[in-house]
């Protein structure tokens, strides 16, 4: 199973919903707003993006950087847990395990099947 992890309201997530859908790709959407993820999922993104996976480029981060920037790494997966926004996203996975961090129809093709 199919999972992907957002928030609704972005673009990003939107176009990554919509490929799935006309894939007919069985995919559970947990969003962040009403799940907010936990520490273990952070670690497991973390694993895979090379490092917390950070929307460096959103609006949240921009508005929270010099703060995020100042803590400690622990400090740092609860800013994000409390901060869903920041987390780069859609990130899908299948059993556990990511498949891709944000959208590209190319890389989708290749991860989805």
């Amino acid at each position: 199973m199919y999972k992907l992890f957002g928030i609704p309201n972005c673009d990003t997530v939107k176009k990554a919903r919509t490929y799935l859908d006309k894939k007919k790709v069985n995919v559970e959407f947990i969003d962040f707003k009403k799940i907010k993820p936990e520490a273990g999922d952070i670690e497991r993104w973390s694993e895979v993006f090379g490092g917390l996976p950070v929307n460096t480029k959103g609006v949240t981060y921009k508005k929270f950087k010099d703060e995020y920037e100042a803590l400690a790494p622990k400090a740092k997966i609860k800013f994000l847990i409390e901060n869903t926004s920041m987390i780069k996203r859609p990130i899908l996975e299948k059993n556990g395990k990511v498949l891709a961090f944000g959208f590209d129809e190319d890389s989708y093709k290749e991860v989805v099947k």
